[in-house]
């Protein structure tokens, strides 16, 4: 069977679980099932939870994993309610790879690339929303919003004016190929942190990011590992905000003369003061993994 991914970070990630020898893991995020199958043959006896909301990610994994069948379980949807559905299991580890798949990426019809011929970006194929809707509907001021919220882009402004003034748009290539003629050029692509935005409100990535971690916290975990794979700056500091806020022991308002809280609210510790980046070699073999942060935290 050919394997078309490598996947990000793959050794230090399965470090983070190499101690798990009993229950079940979440692979919230399957994609390819690179990390899923690393795990499965590093952890011997413990069970897999493969999530994904991308239906062609669960049949490719399906057949990939199927020497692991027995203790595999698939589950489609969006990471943020696949705990819905385990509530009564033993979960020990939780892992997410944030990032879009080359799955995705890498197939022009999805819309993602800069050279493809259609306008979608929805990582679930079954939702109303793509790229189409947000780029040729969307006003001048909701697309600033999602260029400067979503895309951290600097000239929000002009680069939500030029969609307007040149809509309707029919391809994503269309769009790059307008920004790379009409914005200034740096070190990426003109159109990189503009398809980011769009990419970003098309799924509700941050969003759904932050219910996926209101969960955890309510699900009250017990001895479980928590490794989240983020690729740009908003998904990593909602990332370390939680796990900064689930160490907290004393969560009194900062007013408070002194503690009534009871002290004793920590859920956990952080395992990893700073995020694990990947290695020169790796961003050699897989210049995807450049952006790549890896930060995990442990529920006693």
């Amino acid at each position: 069977m050919q394997i078309p991914h490598v996947p990000v970070l793959f050794n230090e990630t399965l470090n983070a679980f190499s101690d798990i020898k009993e229950g079940y893991i979440i692979d919230c995020t399957t994609g390819f099932g690179g990390h899923t199958q690393g795990l499965l043959e590093q952890n011997e006896t413990v069970n897999l939870i493969c999530n994904d909301q991308d239906d062609e990610a669960l049949a490719f994994c399906a057949k990939r994993l199927e020497s692991f069948s027995s203790r595999v379980t698939f589950n489609k949807g969006n990471f943020e309610h696949v705990l819905d559905n385990f509530k009564e299991y033993d979960i020990r580890g939780i892992l997410a790879d944030i990032g879009v798949s080359s799955l995705q990426l890498d197939k022009l019809e999805r819309g993602f690339g800069f050279e493809s011929e259609t306008l979608d970006m929805r990582m679930n194929q079954n939702q109303s929303l793509d790229a189409s809707i947000v780029v040729n509907t969307y006003s001048q001021s909701e697309l600033e919003r999602v260029f400067k919220e979503c895309g951290e882009v600097r000239e929000y402004k002009k680069v939500a004016s030029l969609i307007v003034n040149n809509r309707p748009f029919t391809s994503a290539k269309e769009i790059a190929t307008l920004l790379s003629k009409k914005m200034s050029k740096g070190k990426i692509h003109p159109a990189t942190l503009p398809f980011q935005g769009i990419r970003i409100e098309v799924n509700d990535e941050l969003g759904v990011l932050t219910r996926l971690f209101d969960s955890l916290e309510s699900a009250k975990l017990k001895n479980c590992i928590v490794a989240i794979i983020s690729f740009h700056s908003l998904e990593d500091r909602i990332v370390k905000n939680y796990f900064k806020k689930w160490t907290k022991s004393c969560i009194c308002p900062p007013e408070a003369f002194r503690c009534e809280c009871g002290n004793d609210h920590a859920l956990g510790k952080v395992i990893t003061r700073k995020p694990i980046i990947p290695t020169k070699e790796e961003i050699k073999q897989n210049p995807r993994s450049r952006s790549s942060k890896l930060r995990i935290f442990k529920f006693d």
